[in-house]
């Protein structure tokens, strides 16, 4: 692509990584179809009892899991990278862009799958699809001509937002193990508890900690930063801690219903 096009559109350095991105997505639909295939031979007794959207959102939980794990743990490299530390706001390395680039290309596929089942997801799904995609895709702003000092923006306090998809990955092994009839077996009950952590470590302590710490640095340089930035990023990070306050109280709830205080005790002797 002619590079004077993302100059225009104020995404410079994407043209270093568009082709990342589109590879992500591809990825994306070719593991959702390996699971079409090879899902049901694994477990054939879940697969014969699902009827319409079931079998697909299995595959979307699949594609999700496969693409939390990659960002996790490319989110721990971003975290030790020394040039995105020494410049923690406006810091860019090529590589560190393309793990943004499989997030980026997963949210764009994302939200054609939303797009395609809006009837069982719901339109809020396609929403969140767009927004996060926005998110990611803010990270290849460059300078323009007629706006001051943009650059690509919070590189490496992107890691927080990759992070948070570790509890995701408990998440969706939830929903798999209500799926395949482990519902409430001490399998699960592990698992919940690992949910439980991962999402309080990852989403709550480590979440808020590092949101501070990052708006302490741009404060720093307030006078660089455009405020839609400030509006938009700041907007979207409060209503995320908002939410991962609120989704922690649904999972102990949630908990709470499944392994009552009587039953779990006894099966913890």
């Amino acid at each position: 692509m002619d590079a004077s096009m993302f100059d225009a559109l104020g995404f410079g350095t994407l043209r270093y990584h568009w082709q990342a991105v589109l590879l992500s997505t591809v990825v994306c639909c070719i593991i959702f179809e390996v699971s079409r295939l090879i899902s049901p031979l694994l477990f054939p007794k879940t697969f014969q009892f699902f009827k319409g959207y079931n079998a697909p959102n299995w595959h979307v939980h699949v594609v999700s899991t496969i693409h939390c794990i990659t960002v996790v743990i490319g989110s721990f490299f971003i975290m030790t990278d020394e040039i995105l530390a020494n410049d923690r706001v406006f810091g860019y390395t090529y590589w560190a862009a393309n793990i943004y680039s499989i997030s980026c290309g997963y949210f764009l596929w994302d939200t054609f799958v939303a797009l395609r089942y809006i009837k069982h997801q719901g339109i809020s799904m396609v929403c969140h699809g767009i927004a996060s995609f926005a998110v990611f895709i803010f990270s290849y702003v460059s300078e323009l001509p007629s706006f001051r000092c943009l650059k690509p923006f919070v590189n490496y306090y992107g890691a927080i937002f990759l992070m948070y998809e570790l509890s995701t990955i408990f998440l969706n092994f939830n929903w798999f193990m209500d799926k395949i009839g482990w519902t409430g077996t001490r399998a699960q009950l592990v698992n919940g508890i690992f949910l439980i952590l991962a999402f309080f470590g990852a989403r709550i302590v480590f979440g808020i900690y590092m949101t501070i710490q990052m708006w302490t640095d741009i404060y720093a340089v307030k006078e660089l930063v455009p405020w839609r930035y400030i509006v938009v990023y700041g907007s979207a990070n409060f209503a995320t801690v908002c939410l991962n306050l609120y989704w922690f109280r649904l999972m102990i709830d949630m908990l709470r219903k499944r392994f009552p205080g009587n039953k779990t005790d006894k099966e913890l002797k």
